[in-house]
């Protein structure tokens, strides 16, 4: 089997991966998320395309260290209907201000991923999870916010569906992966019709 890197540190993707009983690395790409996501921000690049652009830039510039490795970038951007984004909380107070704007609202997550080889992109894929979030009442978000922020700091959305953020929800449309941080499913695909992993 070819290396497999995971261009990420997120402890969330990890346990899909290895849960899913693949062997492979994880090394974080060192890119400026920031710088990206505001140039992409002043082309007035889609949510959808933006998390595909961030996932693709991270398997990207890994991949051109590692060139016989198959590198995954992931990512994702949440987005209301009328194209607001918004992004990792950078405080308690913006995990609780987003909370607020999410409550009793929709919107749709996009879950990027991209594998790469010797720094060209072999496979892209972008799941999209429609999101009912129940109302929320302002102790529910505050108290929520204290007990996670340790854990929701690092969720687009200040949820983790796989602990108490399920609590946030009325309804979901969409893959319990794709939410959690990586469309698994097509991800898995890839890897057999490539002969990587047993079919």
């Amino acid at each position: 089997m070819t290396r497999l890197i995971l261009a990420s540190t997120s402890s969330a993707r990890k346990l899909i991966l290895e849960k899913a009983g693949l062997s492979f690395d994880a090394i974080p790409p060192r890119i400026d998320e920031d710088a990206l996501k505001q140039a992409l921000l002043s082309e007035a690049v889609s949510p959808r395309d933006m998390a595909d652009a961030l996932a693709e830039a991270k398997a990207v510039k890994l991949s051109l260290k590692f060139p016989e490795a198959l590198v995954i970038g992931a990512d994702q951007m949440l987005a209301f209907d009328d194209g607001t984004m918004l992004d990792k909380p950078d405080s308690p107070e913006t995990a609780k201000a987003q909370l607020a704007l999410m409550s009793g609202s929709h919107h749709r997550l996009f879950s990027a991923a991209v594998i790469a080889k010797g720094g060209a992109p072999l496979w892209r894929h972008v799941g999209i999870v429609r999101m009912s979030v129940r109302p929320l009442s302002s102790a529910f978000i505050d108290d929520y916010v204290d007990r996670n922020w340790d854990a929701i700091r690092y969720c687009v959305g200040c949820y983790q569906i796989e602990n108490e953020g399920a609590q946030l929800f009325s309804r979901i449309e969409g893959d319990h992966f794709d939410i959690m941080g990586l469309p698994l499913l097509p991800l898995l695909a890839f890897l057999r019709e490539r002969k990587e992993i047993a079919s």
